[in-house]
């Protein structure tokens, strides 16, 4: 134990070692602040530590800001500092980083401890405000400090540096995690920018092999004959039907008049007519034609 609570062994402890051991004491008080500290234990270095956060507090006061109100929760293994609604844990200063504990004999209220922080590795002095409990919660500390030097001896010292080595794997795991999901985070977005870059190859590469300028003819419908309407404007080209027999091609009409072997047009019945004949010619058709009636008629 620290030389601090030398002054204390005289005294019958408060508590059973049971309380402190298997469970914990709690106590009610205002918490100043911490503050950093050059030296792990003193009283000069807590007093000027509890003359700093004591001109911190009135400043705060005169701002209108109260101090904060949190729960203590002291046993074997450390001091937990407590938000007292919510249980929410502020500080957990473990018992074998406590370097110093002592109380204000100038202020009855004031009570400190110096605790080496775990991340930092910086001694932080820690200030609370109590208005009758500042000497028991000493007490309560000292307490707890002889119950773990005790179980220390009766262990060897193992129980002590087994429960160092759970607190660093839990640190290192808690550290691992976050670092662990960083880098699946990371993983998982450069298989995305992989996953991108391989549909823009595959598109680039469908739109190379196919032939420039190809235009994807689309087949005529038919109709419920199977055959496939005709259109004035569409081209006379054999189209596959569904059976997969062609449609015959359609003879396509010249414009140019062909001639005989003598060079006369060939003779056509529906278009011919009277004004179609030279007038001697006519003339003679019509003689021939009077005889053969009159010739039918004396019959």
């Amino acid at each position: 134990m620290n030389r601090a609570f030398s002054r204390k062994k005289d005294k019958t402890w408060m508590h059973t070692p049971e309380a402190l051991s298997k469970h914990y004491i709690p106590y009610n008080a205002k918490f100043l602040g911490s503050t950093e500290v050059e030296q792990p234990k003193g009283t000069e270095v807590v007093r000027d530590a509890v003359r700093k956060l004591k001109f911190a507090r009135h400043i705060k006061k005169s701002e209108g800001q109260k101090i904060p109100k949190v729960e203590l929760q002291i046993s074997i293994y450390g001091v937990k500092i407590l938000e007292p609604k919510s249980k929410e844990v502020q500080h957990n200063c473990q018992l074998h980083r406590i370097s110093f504990c002592a109380d204000d004999k100038t202020d009855k209220r004031i009570f400190t401890f110096i605790c080496k922080d775990s991340e930092s590795n910086k001694h932080l002095c820690y200030v609370f405000d109590s208005e009758k409990c500042a000497e028991e919660i000493t007490l309560t500390i000292g307490q707890a400090f002889d119950l773990a030097y005790r179980k220390f001896l009766e262990s060897g010292g193992k129980d002590v540096e087994t429960r160092k080595q759970i607190a660093g794997m839990q640190k290192r795991s808690s550290r691992g995690s976050r670092c662990w999901i960083q880098d699946l985070e990371t993983e998982n977005m450069e298989l995305k920018n992989k996953v991108q870059d391989l549909e823009n190859r595959l598109r680039i590469t469908q739109v190379s092999s196919s032939p420039a300028g190809s235009v994807t003819v689309k087949s005529p419908s038919t109709d419920i004959f199977d055959m496939v309407p005709f259109s004035p404007i569409s081209q006379q080209s054999p189209t596959p039907t569904r059976n997969g027999t062609q449609l015959p091609p359609v003879p396509s009409r010249s414009t140019e008049i062909k001639r005989d072997l003598f060079g006369a047009e060939p003779f056509d019945p529906f278009n011919c007519g009277a004004g179609d004949f030279p007038p001697d010619i006519q003339s003679k058709l019509d003689e021939m034609q009077r005889q053969r009636w009159r010739g039918s008629k004396w019959d």
